[in-house]
């Protein structure tokens, strides 16, 4: 399977924006910096035709060790979730 690196994403900035690789990368990294804090900070981020990602909240609960099968308490945590768009569903159809 193959699969599209960041350094792939900035070699695609430098050649749509016409800039630097430098310049493309460091647009890249600000825009991946501005999701991750927008996540810390439980915000939506929704880019229109793409998808939204969101943070949810997942409860305690119990479970099992699968080598011993012993109970374990799972503790709560938060997670990223991602939902496609309708622009993106469609052309992956």
């Amino acid at each position: 399977m193959a699969k599209i690196t960041k350094e792939d994403l900035a070699g695609t900035l430098v050649k749509v924006a016409g800039c630097s690789k430098k310049c493309a990368v460091d647009c890249l990294n600000a825009i991946l910096d501005e999701v991750t804090n927008a996540l810390k900070a439980e915000k939506d981020v929704v880019l229109t035709g793409f998808g939204t990602f969101s943070i949810s909240r997942r409860k305690a609960r119990m479970g099992r060790n699968p080598q011993t099968g012993a109970a374990i308490k799972i503790s709560a945590r938060k997670a990223v979730k991602f939902k496609a768009g309708k622009s993106l569903k469609d052309s992956v159809k």
